[in-house]
């Protein structure tokens, strides 16, 4: 990566409809990653927006009884007021219905059109409303919309329109991504591109007609038409910073060190928006990172199925920094994570309020008691001392290059740590002690120590919890203002002397509603009715018996050899609905399985997933195919889901 700048995007949001905690949670993480790269000294320009043309943002305006301009700005200020009260630092916010950005357009598709990369052609195929994307015959799911999580009739349609030459730079799109590895992350999501790219690439309809869908950007070559998302919204990531009209600007910024997006959209800015640049002649984004979903539990969030979180009302109710904590701290980037209130209820009790809250007020009555709410001078240190010491620089060193490597949830479970470790510090020298017996010298090394841990986590917090933070460091009596990790990567830069002021509770506890008597008293009986019968309750060991379920010995189990796999390739077997084949990495080891799970994954978006495999099953051919072990799976009538690793783990990883 160009460590001379930073420049970082989210995509630029859909304004039908109004945010929700997918949006916050890619806003959010550009921002924590553009205020890391601030922290360390980096030149940083950060964009987001929102895509304002397109048939549904003109179906909700006919819906509402506005024009489509209105709906436009209507909504686009739920964005706007979101991403201020979520601290939001971005240096620009692009709207695709500017001035600025349709003349950046319009220059591009005259350019392209006078080179032959565009050209007018009939279209025959289907069409899918909602997702506003073409598809062939063989492109959808039993007729329906083939994308994830929609699944819609289709409309046949047949008009003219004009197409993005994209077939023609399909061979050299394949070998770019081969060549630039870091050019799409995480690695699987590549393998996804890669395994899309083996089907043959057509070329890309980027029109409208205006008798169909006049809100849009007029085409410069056909005033009957307008540019459809590919030529509009993609390109506001090249318009917002100078392209075609800001040479300085541009040259300073591109290529962009990442594009942050939802793994739904990873084919559009993967392939899309690839070849549109290559056509245009300019450099690659040095990485495209697709992050994962958020769900409910285990389940997706949709409207349809009502479990969407919207983030305006969670943090009303628990507050901006610890929403903003939890989101980085609990999603691994590329994976899917699961939002529960209580999930983060536990870890906003653990982490901020018992460790780290209590902390700050455990060595704020300290210097009051003691000090006279002064900092004091350190005297003698020892082992315990250097360790403390060598732990905070670690976890600071660590946090940045958890950041360069996007591992952020790392970075903060090492900054954890590190509260958690002056905490044991604390109890172990028991400062209230020494203050009773008068050991002041000792003391003041405690109480020093303490407040310095503090100044550099509270800094290396900061992109994460602005507000908190700076709270903190202002009780501490540090400067106002952006810290600099120059200060916060060395020790001792805390004064002696320095006054402190008394602050209310940082993190106040969340109080979860307790159980009842009577329900302690039933899960009392039930405990030991349990207990009473091997662990189980007497009507499940009862049924087991009925149904002549088998139970085995431990030493049957650990027969079974369960290991973790790497999808590299799949395909369907020929003849066989239901049946994969798939191609695997176990630990270095490349094996083929035959699989039946054809009805519930297609085959080009396996390539990536690591799953967790019976390695050590004898081989056995199913339709001819050789399979050399066997995949888990669950499933319950219809549906199948693959069993799959929460984090990462390399291949090869024994499943105990």
């Amino acid at each position: 990566m160009d460590n001379s700048k930073f420049y970082i995007t989210t995509p630029i949001y859909y304004v039908n409809d109004q945010p929700h905690i997918g949006h916050a949670y890619t806003t959010i993480l550009a921002d924590v990653l553009a205020c890391y790269h601030r922290l360390i000294g980096e030149p940083t320009f950060f964009l987001t927006g929102t895509d304002e043309h397109g048939q549904k943002v003109a179906q909700a305006a006919t819906k509402n009884g506005i024009t489509s301009q209105e709906q436009a700005d209507s909504t686009v200020v739920r964005f706007q007021e979101l991403w201020k009260k979520l601290e939001i630092s971005n240096d620009d916010f692009i709207r695709t219905t500017e001035p600025r950005h349709k003349e950046i357009v319009q220059k591009i598709l005259q350019d392209l059109f006078d080179k032959d990369e565009i050209y007018k052609a009939e279209y025959d195929g289907w069409y899918c409303v909602t997702c506003e994307r073409f598809y062939t015959e063989k492109d959808l799911d039993d007729g329906k919309c083939p994308e994830s999580g929609c699944g819609r009739e289709v409309d046949r349609i047949r008009e003219s329109n004009y197409f993005f030459r994209m077939s023609k730079y399909q061979e050299w799109l394949i070998d770019y991504i081969n060549d630039n590895p870091k050019f799409i992350q995480p690695d699987y999501r590549r393998n996804e591109t890669l395994g899309f790219l083996r089907n043959e690439l057509t070329d890309l309809c980027i029109s409208r007609p205006k008798s169909r869908l006049d809100w849009g950007i007029d085409l410069p070559f056909d005033d009957d038409f307008v540019t459809y998302v590919w030529f509009d919204a993609l390109v506001n990531y090249i318009s917002a910073i100078g392209y075609l009209d800001d040479e300085e600007k541009f040259k300073k910024w591109w290529p962009a060190s990442y594009h942050l997006i939802g793994k739904d959209i990873l084919t559009t800015h993967t392939v899309y928006w690839p070849t549109m640049l290559k056509a245009m002649g300019l450099e690659m984004p040095e990485t495209i990172f697709a992050h994962g979903w958020w769900l409910v539990g285990r389940d997706k969030m949709s409207k349809s199925s009502g479990n969407v979180v919207n983030p305006m009302e969670f943090i009303d109710q628990y507050g901006v920094d610890p929403f903003r904590y939890f989101l980085m701290a609990e999603m691994t980037l590329g994976q899917d994570a699961s939002f529960t209130e209580d999930a983060f209820i536990r870890r906003y009790n653990a982490e901020l309020a018992n460790d780290l809250g209590n902390m700050l007020s455990r060595l704020m009555k300290m210097l009051d008691t003691h000090c006279d709410s002064k900092i004091p001078e350190p005297g003698p240190i020892g082992e315990d001392e250097e360790n403390l010491k060598q732990v905070a620089l670690d976890a600071a060193t660590k946090m940045v290059d958890c950041v360069e490597n996007m591992h952020i949830d790392q970075g903060l479970a090492a900054l954890a740590g590190v509260v958690r470790e002056v905490n044991r510090y604390f109890e172990k020298k028991q400062p209230w002690t020494l203050g009773k017996e008068g050991k002041y010298e000792e003391l003041g090394t405690v109480l020093y120590f303490a407040a310095e841990v503090l100044r550099i986590i509270s800094g290396m917090l900061y992109p994460v919890m602005p507000e908190k933070m700076s709270e903190l460091r202002m009780a501490l009596g540090l400067k106002v203002g952006d810290p600099d990790y120059k200060e916060l990567s060395k020790w001792g830069i805390t004064v002696a002397g320095t006054k402190v002021s008394l602050l209310k509770t940082l993190f106040p506890r969340i109080n979860v509603k307790k159980d009842s008597g009577n329900d302690k008293k039933q899960q009392n009986q039930q405990k030991k009715k349990q207990q009473d019968t091997g662990g189980l309750s007497a009507s499940l060991k009862d049924r087991r018996a009925a149904e002549g379920v088998a139970q085995i010995e431990y030493t049957d189990f650990t027969k079974v050899q369960l290991k973790t796999a790497t999808i590299l390739e799949a395909e369907k077997v020929e003849g066989a609905d239901k049946l994969l084949r798939l191609q695997v990495e176990i630990g270095g080891e490349k094996r083929q399985l035959v699989a039946g799970i054809a009805l519930n994954y297609k085959a080009e978006e396996l390539p990536g997933k690591v799953i967790v495999v019976v390695a050590n099953l004898k081989p056995a051919k199913i339709r001819g195919v050789e399979s050399n072990g066997m995949i888990l799976a669950a499933g319950s009538g219809d549906l199948l889901r693959l069993v799959t690793i929460d984090g990462e783990l390399p291949s090869g990883t024994v499943v105990k």
